[in-house]
Order: structure tokens, then C-alpha cells, then sequence
């Protein structure tokens, strides 16, 4: 787990060193809040909450104006992520084809609401409002690696020949 802010509002040298570097390349960016935000996201997984405060001050801006932006954009988190993020898709094509069901069934099996990362940390379940994908619905979102994809395209031929 990621280290948790210090007394007095001072994020961990770890989340500091992050929230600097993605000021330092962004500062000079039209709209530079937006591009910080994204750098600090990509770099930690999440903004942590007392980064506005870094972010105001070097764009002179208040910290309402930068938590206004961080709160405003849903993809945004300010709490670390589970290892992996699933994206449920709510849009009116998969409510229509039963998302609700998947929802519920990710509450009652793996104690994983939507908004929330479970206990162990092992998933982050997330609303989405259309994934693109309406001819397949309802539609869910995992990000795997290649060894993933390998692993499940192997099960899934072995589910076929079974």
C-alpha cells in the first residue's frame, strides 16, 4: 500500500517526488491543471488529495479551484487504486442488458460495490457511462497485460474444446 500523508499535510517523499516532477513538466502548459493532474495520475495511479495544495501554489490558483477540477473529471481518483480497475459499464444499452445483474452479483460474491476497492486491495470496481462497446452489453473494462490476454485466450479455448 501506498504510504499515507504526514502529519500537517506534507505527502510522503514518495508522493512528493511525483506530484514535483509532473508540476515541473506541465507548469508552462496551456490549462497546465488539467496536464498536471494527468501526470500525477499516471505516475501514482491516483491524485492524492494534498496535491492541490502543491498544484495552487505553483499556478497561483486556490486549492478550491484545483479540487473544484480534481472532483469535477470522474476518472480522476484521489485514493490509490486496486490492483485491478474494472470499469462497469452503466449507460442506458447495458442497463437495458442487465448490468444491474453484474453489479449485484459483484456486491453479493466479491464484496466489491461500485466507488469502492475491496479489503484486500485487489479491485477497484468503477462506473463508466459508455465503454463504446453497446452491441456487446452490458460492457465491462479490465486493463490486462500480455500475459494476461495470453492466459485468458488459453482458458477460453479450453472452455470451447470442453
Amino acid at each position: 500500500m501506498p504510504e499515507r500523508p504526514a502529519a500537517g499535510n506534507r505527502a510522503p517523499d514518495s508522493e512528493q517526488a511525483a506530484i514535483d516532477a509532473a508540476i515541473r513538466d506541465h507548469r508552462a502548459s496551456r490549462g497546465a491543471t488539467l496536464p498536471i493532474l494527468h501526470g500525477i495520475q499516471e505516475r501514482l495511479g491516483y491524485v492524492p488529495p494534498h496535491a492541490a495544495a502543491a498544484i495552487a501554489a505553483a499556478l497561483n490558483l486556490s486549492r478550491a479551484e484545483v479540487h473544484g477540477v480534481l472532483t469535477f473529471y470522474h476518472d480522476f481518483r484521489t485514493l490509490p487504486p486496486g490492483r485491478h480497475v474494472l470499469k462497469v459499464c452503466r449507460a442506458e444499452a447495458c442497463q437495458a442488458s442487465g448490468c444491474d445483474r453484474l453489479v449485484a452479483h459483484l456486491e453479493r460474491r466479491h464484496a466489491a460495490p461500485l466507488h469502492t476497492t475491496t479489503a484486500d486491495g485487489g479491485l477497484t470496481v468503477e462506473p463508466v457511462y459508455c465503454l463504446g462497446n453497446c452491441a456487446l452489453a452490458p460492457a465491462l473494462q479490465v486493463r490486462v497485460t500480455p500475459a494476461r490476454l495470453d492466459a485468458l485466450l488459453q482458458q477460453a479455448a479450453a472452455g470451447e474444446r470442453a
